[in-house]
């Protein structure tokens, strides 16, 4: 049976979190929003407000990035969050060492939301947002993408680029039937394997 009834008009892209609290990636990496506070006070955290931005950590996809990059050399390193969202994994690499990060998106959406957390998060001075690809650095030592297969594909040249040699890789967003045709997409610039694989996703790293 279907029934209707009337409801006051609500913030409805903000009403989810209602269910978004702290969440631990890996042993030192935690993602909370930002009126929580994770029990570890002594951990990487992360407050993070999505906005109307992709990137909590609550998706399988985000969940395997951030565990990956709990474990990750990153101190003193320059990373590329690729399709940032949030940015989220950019401000969880400077909060676990990294020196500079770059966050590109295509969204508007997604770069306020990006600039504003990384100033919640006092790292702000050391992550550059960029509207336009043109604008990322090359020579990276940490290039992340947590985008569609089919985008990872496409842009796989001009990603490749990006990197430093020995640099590491990190892609994402890539479902469990894909995961042949993305590794062999990059193999011949890296050296490329999964991760992990997680509700039906798979992410890949390689060097």
């Amino acid at each position: 049976r279907l029934q209707a009834r009337a409801v006051p008009d609500r913030a409805w892209e903000r009403e989810w979190l209602r269910d978004f609290h702290a969440m631990r990636f890996g042993e030192r990496l935690w993602i909370t929003p930002r009126h929580e506070s994770p029990p570890d006070a002594g951990a990487a955290i992360v407050r993070l407000d999505p906005g109307l931005a992709f990137g909590t950590g609550t998706h399988a996809t985000t969940a395997m990035c951030l565990t990956w990059l709990d474990q990750a050399p990153l101190r003193e390193s320059v990373v590329v969050d690729y399709g940032c969202g949030s940015g989220v994994l950019a401000i969880a690499a400077l909060k676990l060492g990294a020196r500079a990060a770059y966050a590109f998106d295509i969204d508007p959406q997604a770069l306020i939301a990006a600039r504003e957390n990384a100033a919640d998060n006092q790292v702000g001075e050391r992550l550059t947002v960029c509207g336009d690809a043109r604008e990322l650095p090359s020579g990276c030592d940490i290039l992340m993408a947590n985008i569609l297969a089919s985008t990872l594909i496409e842009l796989r040249e001009g990603l490749a680029r990006l990197p430093r040699a020995g640099g590491r890789w990190l892609l994402s967003g890539i479902l469990s039937a894909q995961e042949s045709e993305v590794t062999n997409a990059f193999c011949q610039w890296c050296d490329i394997s999964r991760f992990a694989r997680l509700d039906g996703w798979v992410a890949l790293h390689g060097v």
